[in-house]
């Protein structure tokens, strides 16, 4: 039986990425093979930031994603429940071109696994192999994750989020504008499909009863709710194709290795989708580990525990933080009291006017 270096389970695209990045620094890398299923349309897109880009930059991926599927962001608009409490973002206040990049999560998928095709170091299989590293990458329900006695602490937010691709009757210019209007998030994020300069990818977070409502609603009625929501900022606004919609959670491993095995990605962390970090906190953990092992001492084995404890130390921090930060702010934007809506209200207005503060929280968002 052929033995590789690094065995990973899971075949998205945190699993697809490592399998490159491993790759890249000389290792045997196998893959689990996705699983034979009918196909379905996907909707989803995802906020990428400078960090991730450059990774797959580095991997020869980003540059030969087709046309349309990633669409730069340059001005954020970020609107509470009151009038005038808003928080407006700009690259050109950041100093960088862009905010972030959308991007279709099919069209990645597919480019990772092209890349895959082309690269010795990896082998797709269809059943378990031997190997010094078992790189767990299953999601957030994984069954690996599980057998191993990893303890899941998962808190549900009672909350459905629904993504769809939406077209207007405007050009988007490259802004992406979020609601926070208690109990729900709405995010409008600037995409070039279906048709360019003119759509939107939708991730709205609601109160799971709504959410389902939306989704057994008649053809129409999500458009007009949508266009009710925006007051029209954006134009005149139609669903394109499906609306799908997935529970939402904090969750966290208690421990992200072992000896000869380690979690990444949603398999060791989920947060909430308001500040649209989930994949790139997967992707650092993906560069986060390849550093680890590309600067391992040449005596020491990849599945060493206290090798893989490097990359928990240097993992531990930004997950936790950001986990923190997510839920803080859906637990303060979800609070009806009164009291509390005019102190959030007036603390957007405030950070508005606090250039330095605006600096340090783009800057954060741009390398979390």
């Amino acid at each position: 039986m052929t033995r590789y270096d690094v065995s990973i389970l899971g075949h998205g695209i945190v699993g697809k990425t490592l399998a490159l990045a491993l790759a890249r620094e000389g290792l045997r890398v196998a893959i689990s093979a996705p699983p034979s299923a009918t196909p379905v349309e996907d909707v989803r897109a995802y906020a990428l930031n400078a960090r991730s880009v450059a990774l797959l930059e580095g991997l020869k991926v980003w540059p030969h994603l087709p046309a349309g599927a990633a669409t730069p962001v340059y001005d954020m608009r970020v609107e509470g429940d009151a009038p005038g409490a808003a928080l407006e973002f700009s690259a050109w206040q950041q100093g960088v071109r862009e905010l972030a990049w959308i991007v279709d999560a099919a069209a990645l998928e597919q480019e990772l696994a092209r890349a895959l095709q082309f690269q010795p170091h990896v082998t797709v299989v269809d059943r378990p192999v031997q190997a010094e590293l078992e790189a767990i990458c299953e999601g957030r329900y994984s069954a690996r994750r599980t057998a191993l006695g990893v303890q899941w602490t998962r808190h549900d937010y009672g909350q459905t989020a629904l993504a769809a691709r939406l077209v207007a009757d405007a050009p988007h210019r490259g802004v992406a504008r979020q609601w926070f209007r208690s109990p729900d998030v709405l995010a409008l994020l600037p995409f070039d499909r279906p048709q360019a300069d003119c759509s939107y990818a939708l991730v709205w977070s609601l109160p799971q009863a709504q959410a389902q409502a939306w989704l057994e609603a008649p053809p129409g009625a999500l458009d007009r709710v949508l266009n009710e929501a925006t007051g029209g900022v954006v134009g005149r606004l139609q669903l394109h194709g499906a609306c799908v919609g997935w529970p939402l959670a904090l969750a966290r491993a208690d421990r992200v290795c072992g000896p000869g095995w380690v979690l990444l990605g949603d398999a060791a962390h989920v947060v909430h989708p308001l500040a649209g970090q989930g994949l790139n906190l997967g992707l650092a953990d993906v560069q986060a580990l390849a550093g680890v092992l590309g600067a391992r001492e040449s005596w020491r084995r990849l599945g060493d525990e206290r090798l893989l404890r490097r990359y928990a130390r240097e993992r531990s921090a930004p997950t936790w933080a950001m986990g923190q930060l997510t839920d803080g702010l859906l637990h303060l934007f979800a609070a009806s009291s009164p009291p509390v809506k005019e102190l959030r209200n007036r603390g957007l207005g405030l950070v508005n006017a606090l250039s330095p503060l605006k600096r340090w929280l783009t800057a954060r968002a741009l390398d979390a």
